[in-house]
C-alpha cells in the first residue's frame, strides 16, 4: 500500500513537473520569439499611409552601417544625412517593427533640423541576434549604437534619441543605465515595468490571472536567456537621467497603458515635458496627430535650447 501511495506521488509529481515544463517552455517562447510583423507589408503600410517615400530614401545621402554589437552580432543602421549639419537623432523602433517603420520621424527631424540615424533592433529587420528581450540586450545595443554615431559627428554635436513602444524604454533603461552620450531623449509610448506590462497583456487576453505565471516565465527566460523580466524596469533607473526628456503618449492606448509614461515623468527628476494626445491607440500618436506632434517636438526643443 504504501509503496502504490509513493508510486502515485512520483507519478503526480512527475507530471506537475511536465506541465511546468511545457508552461514554461510556451510562454518563454512567447517572450523571446514574439512574431514579427512582415518586413513587407510594413514597407506596404507606409508607402500607403504616405509615411515613406521610395524617392526619397533612394535619393537622400545616406551610408549604410553594420555596427558590432556586445551580445556577438551585427546592427543593420543606416545614417540619414538630408542636411548639412552634425545635429542627428536616433531613432528606434517598436517591438516587430522595423527601420521602416522609423522614417516618418526622419522627415519629422529633417524638417526641424537634423540628420537621423535608423536601425534595426536585434532579431528585427537586417540585424542579427536570435531573441527578443524587450529592453535588456537591446539597451547594451543602444549604447553601442550612440557610442558610434557620437564618434562619427562629434563629441560638440547635438545628439538625440526617439524612441516607441518597446525602443522608448530601450532609450530609458538606456540612458539611465549607462553613461549617457546623448543630449536629449523622446520617448513614445514606453512602458515603465515590463513585468506589469505582461500581466496587462495576460489578463486581457488569456485566462491566466496571476503573477504565478510570470515567475515560472522568470524561471525559464534566466535559464534560456539569461535575465528576468524584473531586470526590465524603466521606472527604477529613469530618476538617474539628467539631460532632458520628453515623454509622449495617446490616451486610447490600451497596450500599454497611459498611466505607464505618467508615471515615468512623475519619476523623472529636472528638465522633462509630457504630451498626452486624446486621440490615437497603440504607438499611433504621431500617424493620428502629425502636425501637433511635430508642434510638440518643436516646442521641446526650443525650450530646452535643443535647436
Amino acid at each position: 500500500m504504501k509503496r502504490r501511495i509513493l508510486y502515485a506521488i512520483g507519478v503526480i509529481s512527475g507530471l506537475f513537473s511536465a506541465l511546468i515544463t511545457i508552461f514554461g517552455v510556451f510562454t518563454t517562447n512567447r517572450v523571446m520569439f514574439l512574431k514579427l510583423k512582415d518586413a513587407d507589408l510594413i514597407l506596404e503600410r507606409e508607402i500607403l499611409a504616405k509615411r515613406f517615400d521610395q524617392h526619397w530614401y533612394e535619393t537622400v545621402r545616406k551610408e549604410e552601417m553594420w555596427i558590432e554589437s556586445p551580445n556577438g552580432y551585427r546592427l543593420k543602421a543606416v545614417f540619414l544625412k538630408p542636411l548639412d549639419t552634425t545635429k542627428t537623432v536616433i531613432i528606434c523602433h517598436g517591438v516587430t517593427e522595423n527601420k521602416i517603420n522609423s522614417m516618418k520621424y526622419a522627415r519629422l527631424f529633417e524638417r526641424l533640423g537634423f540628420n537621423s540615424v535608423v536601425y534595426d533592433h536585434r532579431r528585427h529587420g537586417d540585424s542579427g541576434g536570435k531573441t527578443t528581450s524587450f529592453g535588456f540586450y537591446e539597451k547594451s545595443d543602444l549604447q553601442t549604437v550612440v557610442h558610434t554615431i557620437r564618434e562619427r559627428i562629434g563629441y560638440n554635436a547635438l545628439l538625440g534619441i526617439h524612441g516607441e513602444s518597446m525602443g522608448a524604454a530601450t532609450t530609458i533603461l538606456y540612458a539611465g543605465t549607462f553613461e549617457d552620450e546623448a543630449n536629449f531623449h523622446i520617448v513614445d509610448c514606453p512602458f515603465s515595468d515590463i513585468t506589469e506590462q505582461v500581466l496587462h497583456i495576460l489578463r486581457k487576453d488569456t485566462p491566466l490571472r496571476t503573477s504565478m505565471a510570470i515567475r515560472i516565465a522568470n524561471l525559464f527566460l534566466k535559464i534560456r536567456d539569461g535575465y528576468t523580466l524584473g531586470s526590465i524596469s524603466p521606472r527604477e533607473v529613469v530618476m538617474n537621467i539628467t539631460n532632458p526628456i520628453l515623454f509622449i503618449h495617446s490616451m486610447e492606448d490600451d497596450f500599454i497603458l497611459p498611466y505607464m509614461t505618467k508615471e515615468l515623468h512623475a519619476l523623472k527628476q529636472g528638465d522633462k515635458m509630457l504630451k498626452l494626445f486624446p486621440k490615437g491607440a497603440h504607438a499611433k500618436s504621431f500617424n493620428d496627430n502629425p502636425e501637433q506632434y511635430e508642434e510638440t517636438v518643436q516646442e521641446f526643443l526650443t525650450r530646452f535650447d535643443l535647436n
